[in-house]
C-alpha cells in the first residue's frame, strides 16, 4: 500500500519568480465567430506543451546550453486545470555558463495585472550548479506528459481520492535524486492530509514508496 503521507520534496521554493516581461496580445477581430470558438483558445495545455514553447524562446534568449530544472503547473483565477492540463506553467531553466536561472511562464490567457498571454521571462537569479537536493534533467528523456502521469497517479491514488474527492492535484517535473531520472510529482492535499504520487517521466510506472 502507498504511504498517504507528503514526503519532503525540496525543489518547492528553492527559487523565486521574481518578475516578468509581456508579450503582445493578440485579439481576435471576428465579433461573429462561434462562441465555442472562442473559448477554445483558452483551453489548459499539458506540460509538454508548454514547456516546448518556453524552451524555443528560452534557448534563443537566453542560453544555448540551458537545462530545465523544474516544470510546474499554476493556476490562472477563472480557468480550471483538468487532466493533467493547466492554463499556466512555470519553467525554470539554469546555464552553467552564464551561472543563471531564468523562470520562464506559459499562459493560455492574460489575467492583469501580473498574468500575461504567452510567454514571458523573470529576472536573472544565481545558479551555483547541481547539487545533492538541485539536479536539471533532460527534456529528451521524458516520454511521459502531464496528462499521462495524472491518470497513473490518480490510479495509484484511488482509493484516498475516494474519501477525499475535493481534493485537486498539483502536478511538477523535476529530477529526485533518490531515482536519477526526471518523475512527476502529482500531489493532493498538504502534509496533515495529502497524497503523493512519484511518476517515472521516462515510462510512467508508478515510483511512490510502497
Amino acid at each position: 500500500m502507498s504511504k498517504f503521507v507528503l514526503p519532503g520534496l525540496t525543489l518547492c521554493g528553492i527559487l523565486f519568480f521574481t518578475g516578468c516581461s509581456s508579450d503582445t496580445k493578440t485579439a481576435s477581430t471576428d465579433d461573429k465567430a462561434p462562441a465555442e470558438a472562442k473559448t477554445a483558445a483558452i483551453e489548459p495545455v499539458s506540460g509538454k506543451t508548454a514547456y516546448w514553447e518556453m524552451y524555443t524562446k528560452a534557448r534563443s534568449e537566453f542560453a544555448t546550453d540551458l537545462m530545465p530544472l523544474t516544470l510546474e503547473a499554476k493556476e490562472i483565477p477563472g480557468i480550471e486545470n483538468t487532466d493533467g492540463k493547466a492554463a499556466m506553467w512555470n519553467a525554470t531553466f539554469v546555464s552553467n555558463t552564464k551561472k543563471e536561472a531564468r523562470v520562464y511562464t506559459y499562459a493560455i490567457a492574460a489575467h492583469p495585472p501580473d498574468i500575461y498571454k504567452g510567454v514571458t521571462v523573470g529576472k536573472p537569479l544565481p545558479w551555483n550548479g547541481t547539487s545533492s537536493k538541485v539536479m536539471p534533467f533532460s527534456m529528451g528523456q521524458v516520454q511521459v506528459d502531464s496528462d499521462a502521469a495524472l491518470k497513473s497517479a490518480a490510479a495509484e491514488a484511488g482509493d484516498w481520492l475516494k474519501k477525499h474527492p475535493e481534493k485537486d492535484p498539483k502536478i511538477d517535473l523535476e529530477e529526485m535524486t533518490k531515482y536519477q531520472l526526471p518523475t512527476w510529482i502529482v500531489k493532493w492535499g498538504n502534509e496533515k492530509l495529502g497524497y503523493v504520487a512519484i511518476v517515472s517521466g521516462v515510462d510512467g510506472k508508478s515510483l511512490t514508496t510502497k
